[in-house]
């Protein structure tokens, strides 16, 4: 299990099960399913099951990834997304993600987050509402 001074770093844990689909021919997951981990990750943080943290008529966009692997998984399990806010723009927050099976920190990741207007497909400045729950979020190492 996951170090209990870690798990307190994050604001948000995302567990996924692994499918044998996503191993590859080495037996171990394959890289790109990593993507796929993270996005479970920001999903959770971001949309927060019915209250969103995106401001009405925008939604969060990703304009950055930075993937750092550290160690491989492998299939059967499960493994564990810790999500926090590490820095808030004008319309946009950094996020700081870490991927664990067990004990084992299998990959870092940063990622930019940019909230857009979804009818001019731009830049939106986040609302006092979203600034206060992202900050809510923001990063406790």
């Amino acid at each position: 299990m996951i170090d209990p001074d870690i798990r307190k770093t994050y604001a948000v844990w995302t567990r996924v099960s692994l499918r044998y689909a996503d191993t590859d021919r080495q037996g171990h997951v394959n890289n790109a399913v990593f993507s796929t981990f993270l996005e479970a990750g920001r999903v959770e943080l971001l949309l927060q099951g019915d209250a969103p943290l995106n401001d009405p008529g925008a939604a969060f966009v990703i304009a950055r990834l930075v993937l750092d692997f550290k160690a491989e998984i492998n299939w059967p399990g499960e493994v564990w997304i810790g999500s926090r806010v590490a820095r808030i723009g004008r319309s946009s927050t950094v996020l700081e993600q870490a991927i664990f099976q067990g004990e084992v920190h299998a990959a870092q990741a940063e990622s930019v987050a940019v909230q857009m207007n979804e009818a001019t497909r731009r830049a939106h400045a986040l609302g006092p509402a979203t600034l206060a729950r992202l900050e809510a979020l923001r990063a406790n190492p």
